[in-house]
């Protein structure tokens, strides 16, 4: 059975591309999520006026991945207390967010978050909301960093290779 879940963690190329290393995932989609105008553009979210945040679907399968250690992995590749910024990318549309579809998902993630905030001096700065609505990029935004491998990216590519070999502890 697979699960979605909606996860943004600053520019969504470097997210997807992290996220598809990990063992369990089996599909992935970039889009927009939780904004306020309908079927948005990237150039119209990237004026910071539509209220999305780029956001990556993640479909995984959860006999083989379960919510916990994927959001436990989501908080290895952002920094949790930054506020509308993520590596050099700034603005609303960078904004970090677990949006879920499913309530029986929010024990999980409050639960994520205790354990992460304890690890931190500061706040956390990622919004938890139900997902409202999210709308796919389009083609030229997915799966980008394999069709441009030296695309931009803000994620340091020791962190694709720790998402590959990254397991859950039994």
């Amino acid at each position: 059975m697979t699960r979605d879940i909606f996860l943004a963690g600053g520019c969504f190329w470097g997210t997807e591309h992290y996220f598809k290393q990990i063992e369990g995932v089996v599909n992935t989609e970039v889009g927009f999520a939780n904004g306020h105008t309908a079927d948005p553009t990237y150039k119209e979210v990237y004026t910071d006026t539509t209220g999305y945040a780029e956001t990556v679907r993640i479909e995984y399968d959860d006999a083989v991945v379960d919510l916990e250690f994927l959001l436990q992995m989501f908080f290895c590749a952002i920094d949790p207390t930054s506020l509308n910024k993520q590596g050099h990318d700034e603005g609303t549309r960078y904004r970090t967010g677990v949006y879920y579809t499913s309530e029986d998902d929010l024990p999980v993630i409050e639960k994520v978050f205790a354990e992460e905030q304890k690890k931190l001096d500061a706040p956390i700065a990622v919004e938890v909301e139900p997902l409202l609505c999210f709308y796919p990029a389009d083609e030229s935004h997915q799966d980008y960093l394999d069709k441009n491998p030296a695309g931009y990216c803000h994620l340091p590519v020791e962190l694709f290779e720790f998402a590959r070999n990254a397991k859950k502890k039994p």
